[in-house]
């Protein structure tokens, strides 16, 4: 079965599409996974066959990391250096470790996020028409 096909609405129960991009499963049913690897895009959801083609999330979930991540970071540097005025080598301690893993945490979970909006939105080219 693909995302073309008309029968998606009869055969899927409709699933929360935050729901399921945030835990990175499958837009269509909520089970299978959508991810092959980190943060490589299925071809195809192991359990309900649909057809990942249309999920093109581009440079989307990186806008949202650079400007979550770096408010985050960015504010409790400034904060830190106020109010404790450490060494440049304790900020460098600090912040570089946190920018990475708070950048690809966030990358993941948000490309997640926008592949399921854009298939239950209907937002990308061989989404199936669901009403």
């Amino acid at each position: 079965m693909n995302a073309q096909d008309p029968r998606d609405t009869a055969l899927w129960a409709p699933v929360d599409p935050i729901k399921a991009g945030v835990s990175g499963r499958c837009p269509r049913c909520g089970n299978g996974s959508m991810f092959q690897g980190f943060l490589a895009v299925r071809e195809r959801c192991g359990t309900c066959g649909l057809d990942n083609s249309f999920a093109d999330s581009g440079d989307g979930p990186v806008v949202f990391v650079i400007l979550i991540v770096g408010f985050i970071v960015v504010g409790l540097a400034l904060w830190m250096e106020v109010s404790l005025n450490p060494p440049l080598w304790l900020h460098f301690l600090l912040w570089v470790p946190l920018t990475i893993v708070l950048g690809l945490v966030s990358l993941r979970v948000i490309k997640g996020l926008l592949i399921a909006l854009q298939y239950r939105n209907k937002a990308a080219p061989g989404v199936v028409d669901r009403n």
